[in-house]
């Protein structure tokens, strides 16, 4: 059985991270969507809050298989996280050029820590590539319609925390 980690802080989910996630599954045979507190970044919801979020949205809203999912908060190194569950790949999301040299610097650290896991990139659709959660949250302070966004669940949570 391939299993890949999805590390990332889905801070919150959207459909591009959502597009990754049903990418792997065709891949693999179960993925671990992992979600952390990075000191680095200032958070909008919980790790609590994203971990309901997280499968409220897979789960409920999607009705995605339990069996090939599972959903997990972390605060140590990805390699670490891909030991604990025998994964041998780390799933990352590219929506622009931009990503890729942060990305691609992360995968080389990464390789040099364990060059027993490899590093795979993925798409969203080119409809999702444009989505970030960063202006997912903005657009919902200001009042906007993110329905095309991100799941109901996470469209609920985000109007209720606005």
């Amino acid at each position: 059985m391939k299993t890949a980690v999805y590390p990332g802080t889905f801070d919150p989910i959207t459909y591009g991270h959502i597009d990754v996630i049903k990418k792997s599954l065709k891949i693999f045979d179960k993925l671990v969507v992992a979600t952390t507190d990075n000191i680095d970044k200032n958070y909008f919801f919980s790790i609590d809050e994203r971990l309901n979020i997280i499968n409220n949205s897979l789960f409920k809203d999607l009705k995605l298989d339990k069996k090939k999912i599972k959903v997990i908060s972390f605060s140590n190194l990805t390699i670490e996280l891909c030991k604990r569950y025998n994964a041998s790949v780390i799933i990352r999301g590219l929506r622009a050029v931009s990503d890729f040299e942060y990305e691609f610097q992360l995968a080389g650290m990464n390789k040099k820590l364990n060059s027993k896991i490899e590093t795979m990139f993925l798409m969203s659709d080119v409809e999702n590539q444009i989505i970030s959660s960063k202006f997912v949250k903005e657009i919902a302070l200001l009042g906007g319609n993110i329905d095309r966004f991100v799941s109901k669940y996470t469209v609920k949570m985000l109007k209720m925390k606005c």
